[in-house]
């Protein structure tokens, strides 16, 4: 009995060091939520103007995950270029572990990037979500030097997008409260409802990576978007999995640096709806 224990104990381990390109000194080096919460208000990447969406009724978004962004090497985002050129595409969120251990370096390369897609007509704007590895090495300070905020909002004309920080396997009573009333509005308005987070709230198997350490959070959260969120996006696991839990899709987006996967997302008058496309 105890070496099927000690058996099961080191296979959790080897597929929580070979999922999610885990670098175990960095998770050992990463920061605390409530520290990160704190700059709520801080917008360095986005402008005042990146946070009003104008959406209309018609339009796409892509959703990608997992970059690992590393040495400067973004491993092939930058063709995110020929996807959205001339597209209906409105914006490009990207759902966590953005980079592989937050260096300055690396955030540079990906706001260059999301850059050069904003210069593109129509302007296609993008929203960063922190993932475990973005604050590696407790390498959150970077973030918020370059990036700022890790939970914010995008108040459309049509939609909201709400961006939760669960990069420590968590949100926390404050981040869900906030959530709970934020979500409530946006249906009051009658705006489409959309969620972005990194670590992913469902798994396939006992082998999957499923950070989320208390499962209370997990039917909190559920219980707060029933009926009243279209889709709420992970990412973490490199797997992509779909779940419906009270009216809501969730959807976790495989890994992009694995083969330039990404979700593409259409909305019309017909609903909403989505396919997974390769670059």
């Amino acid at each position: 009995m105890v070496k099927k224990g000690l058996l099961l104990t080191l296979l959790f381990i080897i597929f929580f060091l070979t999922g999610c390109r885990n670098d175990l000194l960095g998770l050992f080096g990463s920061n605390d939520l409530s520290k990160r919460l704190k700059e709520k208000d801080s917008f360095i990447f986005l402008a005042a103007d990146d946070r009003a969406l104008t959406l209309g009724n018609s339009y796409q978004f892509i959703v990608v995950a997992d970059t690992h962004i590393e040495n400067g090497n973004a491993f092939g985002l930058d063709k995110l270029k020929d996807v959205v050129d001339g597209s209906n595409i409105k914006f490009v969120v990207f759902c966590g572990d953005i980079t592989q251990n937050g260096k300055t370096k690396d955030i540079e390369k990906f706001k260059a990037i999301a850059n050069s897609l904003r210069l593109l007509s129509p302007e296609v704007l993008c929203y960063p979500v922190i993932g475990n590895h973005d604050i590696f090495f407790g390498n959150f300070s970077n973030w918020k030097d370059l990036i700022g905020s890790t939970r914010y909002k995008i108040e459309g004309d049509t939609a909201t997008l709400l961006i939760l920080d669960s990069a420590n396997g968590y949100f926390g009573k404050d981040q869900l409260d906030w959530l709970e009333n934020e979500v409530k509005y946006a249906k009051n308005k009658g705006n489409k409802v959309f969620v972005f987070t990194h670590c992913n709230l469902f798994v396939k198997s006992l082998v999957d990576i499923h950070q989320f350490t208390d499962n209370r959070e997990v039917a909190r959260i559920c219980s707060i978007l029933k009926d009243r969120c279209d889709i709420m996006f992970m990412g973490h696991t490199h797997r992509r999995l779909e779940r419906e839990v009270g009216g809501v899709h969730y959807i976790t987006v495989d890994g992009f640096i694995e083969a330039g996967n990404y979700c593409l997302v259409t909305v019309n008058s017909g609903g909403v709806s989505w396919e997974y496309k390769k670059l």
